[in-house]
């Protein structure tokens, strides 16, 4: 859209336009209070203007007035300011998914939308010679349960080099997007040609691991630790946070807590919620909860890393005794025990 001719643009392109102007952290508050549908909207018109003219930006500016105190000075829109926009409001994750559905034409990804609709079987028979990277990012687009379904068909070797192809499939590229289309779309009479396209990373795979059967779930984290600890490390703090501490029954919670320095659950302890505090609490005695309580007081403030790295430890201790079937991470079994 070279020239924008404003007084013609409907009130919701005027709306993109003034989000443009006032810049993405602004646009992101306004954006909060548009559910996802309406957000969609905005963010598929301010895609529509990778450039807005000083002109317009004073016409949007008046029109405006009333709802913003200063503009910002960069004026530059696309689906890259519209991403990052949404993600102010929404969060990354679901902004990837709202701003998936986007491509600049403003259609869907018909072909991974027709094979999401296909059964688990028939998925693995159009995907079982596809290269890795094709598999992952196809994978990345199913719910978790169909993906979990079609990915447990590979064989073993496979499933290792597509978990990490999936792991690292954050943004995916124009060229790779054209050869999924090509080579799957031929089976299913459909053709898209999307410029970009945000899927799989960390939480696809974690979201992955945790729907498959825990033996070979821990299977394919022990290979990945191999292949890439980096990954791995990220995929294993994302299935399993310090908050999911709270789904341990008492006697496992307290079992832990056994493992644990007074510091370092004080520590971790200083960043986590007040239900988490209470449960932790619980597990001990009056006077070893009152005493937890006091040295948390008598922290202060503490670095962000500090708290991460006290609570990644603690992380740590579980998994291991998890491990060695002294505990269980299984939120239904711990409510049960």
């Amino acid at each position: 859209m070279a020239d924008i001719d404003y007084a013609n643009l409907s009130r919701q392109q005027k709306l993109a336009v003034f989000l443009i102007v006032v810049g993405p952290e602004a646009a992101g508050e306004v954006l909060r209070h548009f559910g996802d549908r309406d957000a969609e909207q905005l963010c598929r018109e301010m895609s529509q203007f990778p450039m807005v003219p000083e002109a317009v930006q004073r016409q949007a500016m008046d029109e405006f007035t009333g709802l913003v105190a200063q503009c910002i000075g960069s004026a530059v829109g696309g689906l890259s300011y519209a991403q990052h926009a949404l993600g102010l409001a929404k969060g990354d994750a679901k902004a990837s998914t709202i701003m998936g559905r986007l491509s600049p034409a403003g259609q869907p990804l018909q072909v991974i939308k027709d094979i999401g609709e296909m059964e688990g079987r028939q998925i693995f028979n159009l995907l079982k010679l596809e290269q890795p990277q094709t598999i992952a990012y196809v994978l990345s687009h199913l719910d978790g349960i169909k993906a979990a379904d079609v990915f447990s068909l590979f064989s073993p070797e496979l499933r290792e080099d597509v978990l990490e192809r999936l792991g690292t499939l954050e943004s995916t590229s124009v060229a790779l997007v054209d050869k999924v289309s090509q080579s799957l779309g031929r089976h299913l009479d459909a053709k898209v040609r999307p410029n970009f396209h945000f899927s799989g990373g960390v939480r696809a795979v974690a979201g992955l691991l945790n729907q498959l059967e825990k033996n070979m779930s821990r299977t394919l984290l022990s290979r990945l630790d191999e292949r890439n600890g980096i990954l791995s490390a990220a995929v294993r703090k994302q299935m399993f946070g310090f908050e999911d501490l709270g789904k341990l029954s008492q006697p496992d919670m307290q079992r832990l807590l056994r493992e644990i320095d007074s510091v370092q659950l004080a520590t971790a302890l200083k960043g986590a919620s007040e239900a988490m505090r209470s449960k932790v609490g619980a597990a001990l005695s009056k006077r070893a909860a009152e005493s937890l309580r006091e040295e948390i007081e008598l922290l202060g403030a503490l670095k962000a890393k500090d708290i991460d790295a006290a609570q990644t430890a603690i992380i740590t201790a579980v998994r291991r005794l998890e491990e060695e079937g002294q505990v269980t991470l299984d939120g239904e079994t711990a409510q049960a025990a």
